[in-house]
């Protein structure tokens, strides 16, 4: 899966977990970023991304991601 395979079925699942319509996200996209990303919502967003693409991140994984480009990267080695 190329990244931007990826990014075409990841900004989905943002803009439904944060019911936007306008969010925009590239790899230096931060939780800061998006209005209500809080632990929260991370938790929220981390399940519905492992159901959209069928993969299971590691807890320290899933917690120590520093950006959404992190993110991509978690998705594609398990891609």
């Amino acid at each position: 899966m190329t990244r931007e395979e990826v990014y075409a079925k990841l900004l989905p699942v943002f803009k439904d977990i944060f019911d936007d319509r306008r969010i925009k996200i590239d790899d230096s996209t931060v939780s800061t970023d998006i209005v209500g990303w809080d632990r929260l919502m991370h938790i929220q967003l981390i399940a519905a991304i492992q159901d959209e693409f069928a993969i299971r991140f590691a807890v320290e994984d899933a917690a120590n991601m520093k950006n959404v480009g992190e993110l991509v990267d978690l998705i594609m080695k398990q891609c």
